[in-house]
């Protein structure tokens, strides 16, 4: 997509289905003005994705989110937790898996 002049990543995110979860990309043209929606499906019981640091800087704190938040592994990167610092569970806050309502503060 790079390569086709989709030089501007906007957004990164997930959602969960619970029977899968899905990575969105949301990449622009700014030379044509258009803009391309990428999607990617995983496996929830064990989701990981390649970087895209590498091509686009603006993916640093997008995958830092997907990994702190949703537990999705980015392939090529070590990420050191800011998000969640202190947070030892293994569950994760944007997961539909999340228990809302427990004391995580126990997991500390």
């Amino acid at each position: 997509m790079k390569a086709s002049g989709f030089d501007y990543l906007n957004k990164i995110t997930a959602v969960d289905y619970v029977t899968h979860l899905e990575v969105v990309y949301v990449l622009y043209n700014t030379a044509n003005k258009q803009m391309e929606v990428l999607k990617v499906k995983l496996d929830p019981s064990d989701p990981s994705i390649d970087t895209l640091i590498h091509l686009y800087k603006a993916a640093d704190w997008y995958e830092r989110e997907l990994c702190e938040m949703f537990g999705i592994r980015i392939n090529g990167r070590e990420i050191k937790r800011l998000l969640l610092e202190e947070w030892n569970g293994t569950e994760f806050p944007l997961r539909k898996s999340f228990a809302w309502g427990k004391d995580y503060k126990k997991a500390i």
